[in-house]
C-alpha cells in the first residue's frame, strides 16, 4: 500500500520556551581508562589477559566459550554449541570428540575479570568473565537499531550517528520544535497492508524523537495508528511526554502518554498497541465528504517533565 499524498509540518514554537540542552552523545573516540594503567595494553587487557581470552574464544564460531566447554583428546577446545555444527569432529585436528570438558579452561575462566567491549563508546565497567556477557546485552552504551521501520536495516552506531543515517540514507524528514501537524491522505483506504508507514524525525529539547505513523491489520480490522519513540536509552525517554490528536466533526480522539526508546523494536511498540490507535471506519468519519477518500490529521506536541524539588513532583514544561 503506498501514501498518495504525506504532509507533515513542525509548527513553531515560538518565544524561548525551548531549552538548548547538549545532545546526549556517545563519543566514540572516548579514552578508555584502563588503558593508560601500566601494564595494559591500547583494549584495557593485560597481555596475560589477552592470552587467557584468546584460548577462550571458540575456532569455529570465534565467540567467546561459557561452560560447558568441550575439548577433544589432543587438547583442542570449542563452545557447545559449535559442537553439534562439527559432527562430534575436532574443527582442528578432525579426531572424535566424545563428552570430554575443559575444566581447567573453565575454572581459569571464573578468575577473569575484563572490560566491557563497549569501552570505547565509554563504558568504564570490568566485570568478571561470566557477568560480562549479560552487561554487555544490557550497557547503556552499547549501539543503537536503526529505528527505520520500513526495511531490515542493519545499521547500529550512536544517536548522532543514527540521526544522519536516516537523513542522508533513508531520505527521512527532520524537523525542529516540539509541536508537529501531520497530514496523511489515502485515494483509496481499502488497501491496508502490513507495515505500511512512514517516519519523521523531531528535534525538541536538545533530543530526537520519531513520529511512526501507519495503516496494517489488526486481526480482521485494517487501523491507523501513531506513536513516538525516543531516540536514546528508556530512564531518559521517562522525562518526556507527548499527545496525539485526531478528529473532525466536532469529535476527536487525543492519545497521551511517554515516549518508548528506540531499545523497543518498531513491532514491539506498535503490537503493544501502545499509541493512537484509529479504527477505519472513524478514520472515514473523521475525513468527512463521501467516505471514499482518507483525509486524516494528526496534530501533537511534546513536553519535558521537570522534577519540582519543593514538592516532590513532576511538573510538565510545555515547549510552547
Amino acid at each position: 500500500m503506498e501514501m498518495d499524498n504525506i504532509e507533515c509540518v513542525s509548527s513553531s514554537d515560538g518565544g524561548g520556551g525551548m531549552e538548548e540542552e547538549d545532545i546526549r552523545t556517545h563519543n566514540h573516540n572516548h579514552n578508555n581508562q584502563f588503558s593508560s594503567s601500566k601494564g595494559l595494553n591500547n583494549n584495557g587487557i593485560s597481555p596475560a589477559a589477552t592470552s587467557v581470552h584468546e584460548l577462550l574464544e571458540c575456532p569455529v564460531c570465534t565467540n567467546s566459550m561459557y561452560p560447558p566447554i568441550h575439548q577433544c583428546h589432543n587438547g583442542h577446545t570449542l563452545c557447545s554449541t559449535c559442537k553439534t555444527r562439527v559432527h562430534n569432529r575436532c574443527p582442528t585436528c578432525r579426531q572424535e570428540l566424545g563428552d570430554i570438558r575443559c575444566l581447567a579452561l573453565e575454572k581459569v575462566a571464573e578468575s577473569l575479570e575484563l572490560p566491557c567491549k563497549y569501552g570505547s563508546l565509554g563504558c568504564p565497567e570490568i566485570f568478571p568473565y561470566y557477568s560480562k556477557l549479560k552487561h554487555e546485552a544490557l550497557c547503556n552504551f552499547r549501539p543503537y537499531n536503526c529505528p527505520y521501520a520500513g526495511s531490515e536495516c542493519a545499521v547500529v552506531g550512536d544517536i548522532p550517528f543514527l540521526v544522519t543515517h536516516l537523513r542522508d540514507d533513508h531520505k527521512v524528514d527532520m524537523h525542529t520544535g516540539c509541536t508537529f501537524n501531520h497530514r496523511y491522505v489515502k485515494s483509496n483506504p481499502r488497501e491496508v497492508e502490513n507495515a505500511t508507514w512512514m517516519l519523521t524525525v523531531f528535534n525538541c529539547f536538545g533530543q530526537y524523537f520519531c513520529l511512526h505513523f501507519e495503516a496494517f491489520q489488526l486481526g480482521m480490522a485494517p487501523v491507523y495508528m501513531a506513536f513516538l519513540r525516543f531516540m536514546g536509552d528508556e530512564n531518559d525517554a521517562r522525562n518526556y511526554s507527548y499527545s496525539l490528536e485526531v478528529g473532525a466533526n466536532g469529535r476527536k480522539l487525543i492519545w497521551e502518554g511517554t515516549p518508548r526508546s528506540i531499545r523497543d523494536s518498531h513491532r514491539k511498540v506498535r503490537d503493544s498497541h501502545d499509541g493512537l490507535i484509529i479504527q477505519r471506519n472513524m478514520a472515514l468519519f473523521f475525513s468527512g465528504g463521501d467516505r471514499k477518500e482518507l483525509k486524516l490529521r494528526v496534530t501533537g506536541r511534546i513536553w519535558k517533565e521537570q522534577q519540582n524539588q519543593e514538592a516532590g513532583v513532576c511538573i510538565p514544561n510545555l515547549c510552547s
